[in-house]
């Protein structure tokens, strides 16, 4: 599983730990997810995702997982968003139809 968010695209950073003689050490900057579960009016059922903290945040200011997907711009979402996002119109077209 990647460390990646599913929202944002953070991903892991790498610097270095700097010891106080000045010792130089690669690191990882490792992003804080959490495994998340949105429940989807348009589905019916919860959906779960491996997000950032803030990625959570952005989803809840935007009035939850439906509205933040259909609301934002397929450029601006990562490819595992893209396909909920394609399932979610799918689902919201057969219920009108």
């Amino acid at each position: 599983m990647a460390r990646r968010c599913g929202i944002t695209g953070k991903g892991v950073l790498t610097g270095n730990n700097v010891s106080h003689a000045n010792n130089k050490t690669r690191r990882r900057f490792l992003p804080n997810l959490q495994e998340t579960s949105f429940w989807s009016e348009i589905l019916g059922a919860p959906i779960k995702l491996r997000l950032s903290t803030n990625g959570i945040r952005t989803v809840e200011h935007n009035g939850g997982l439906d509205a933040f997907l259909l609301g934002t711009p397929d450029r601006r979402l990562p490819d595992e968003a893209r396909l909920l996002k394609r399932r979610l119109e799918r689902a919201q077209a057969k219920k009108a139809a």
